[in-house]
């Protein structure tokens, strides 16, 4: 359907909802050629809540058929596409995609070279395996939720970005490309299990690598170097009430910030001495608060102090460095950000607007070698909507 150095490659995406439909997204973005399989009931339930899925950034870039996957002719219909497909996405809970007849075995024995992308919260194994939950519960069992806490606050969940989008769709993404690669030598699909609950994890290494070697102290959250503890990796209220975000780690980049905040490092104490961190972190606060974040962002213009405004979504979009590079898109008047990583010579695109099943798809499936005829007869029968 774009352009992209995944070009060539075809993907069944059956339709979920967070982290599969965003490693849908990215690997169609890139190129792929994928195919979003909707269930009829699920398109249903979506109309009668009012959600727009027209305006769902992340199913761009592909096609979409609604069938019934309860009808022995969609899953029919679905395996044929799947014997013709490089990879398969899908985001139940173990077991549901065996009892529909969709299970890896099936799929794998009707096309040994297929990757089935499995993504789940748990993992497909485990005491959890099959318990529900969401983003804050995945998380929060990985260790990450708890470094995102303030001294003496309990943790604030950082929204589904942690284990739905990073640890969840962007490890499957990275997950099917990893096997699509290896199959081209071998010649054989396998399954991939993954798990937000452990993208999250991985996700947190430096954490891990932090607290080895002792410079992050686990049994207090909110007093380390990277988790707000520190005067110089914290977030400050300016005096409109918007915020700034400083991150003057390295020496150099705190001797600017203190000469953009008019301080004397020679009266002050060693950076690293955490004693003094409390303290210069209410000076700090102080000082940030006389000015607006617009004021505060001439003073460090140009100047390597780290020292960034706390943007909005819309405010970021809008940045000279976002604009240049055009890091966001508004196709179909719908801000969203742009298609990533970008490369030199295959670049990739968002390929078309958010797709609804409908008859206009015929032809996307007459390409995948179903005939009008039998698409005909899977739509009389109700099989497909």
């Amino acid at each position: 359907m774009g352009t992209g150095p995944l070009k060539g490659l075809r993907v069944i995406e059956i339709a979920g909802i967070g982290p599969g439909p965003f490693a849908a997204m990215l690997l169609a973005d890139l190129g792929a050629e994928v195919l979003r399989i909707e269930r009829k009931e699920g398109v249903a339930i979506m109309r009668q809540m009012g959600f727009d899925p027209a305006r769902d950034a992340s199913n761009r870039s592909r096609h979409a058929i609604a069938v019934d996957l309860k009808d022995p002719g969609a899953v029919a219909l679905v395996l044929d596409l799947i014997a013709r497909a490089d990879a398969l996405i899908e985001g139940f809970r173990p077991g549901v995609m065996e009892r529909l007849g969709l299970g890896p075995d099936v799929c794998l024995a009707r096309n040994p070279r297929l990757v089935y992308g499995r993504m789940t919260g748990w993992g497909q194994t485990g005491p959890l395996a099959r318990a529900a939950g969401h983003d804050i519960n995945y998380i929060a069992l990985s260790g990450m939720l708890y470094t995102f806490t303030r001294e003496g606050q309990p943790p604030v969940p950082p929204g589904n970005t942690v284990g739905d989008m990073g640890g969840g769709g962007l490890l499957l993404a990275f997950g099917v490309v990893c096997a699509l690669h290896e199959a081209r030598a071998s010649g054989l699909g396998q399954i991939v299990d993954a798990a937000m609950f452990e993208g999250a994890a991985a996700l947190g290494t430096s954490v891990f690598v932090t607290m080895a070697m002792g410079l992050y102290d686990a049994s207090r959250p909110g007093t380390n170097l990277s988790d707000t503890g520190a005067h110089f990796y914290e977030v400050y209220e300016t005096r409109d009430g918007k915020h700034v975000a400083v991150g003057a780690i390295e020496p150099q980049f705190y001797a600017e910030l203190l000469r953009g905040l008019g301080l004397d490092a020679g009266t002050l104490p060693k950076q690293m001495d955490r004693r003094s961190w409390p303290e210069l972190k209410r000076r700090f606060a102080e000082l940030f608060r006389n000015k607006t974040r617009a004021e505060w962002d001439k003073v460090f213009a140009g100047k390597d102090a780290c020292v960034s405004p706390v943007l909005t979504p819309v405010e970021a979009a809008a940045h000279p460095h976002a604009r240049e590079r055009g890091s966001f898109s508004s196709p179909g008047g719908v801000l969203q950000p742009s298609p990533v990583p970008r490369f030199s010579r295959t670049p990739g695109g968002i390929a078309g607007a958010p797709a609804l099943p409908s008859e206009e798809n015929d032809a996307t499936l007459e390409s995948w070698g179903i005939p009008a005829a039998r698409i005909a007869e899977l739509r009389s029968s109700g099989a497909m909507l």
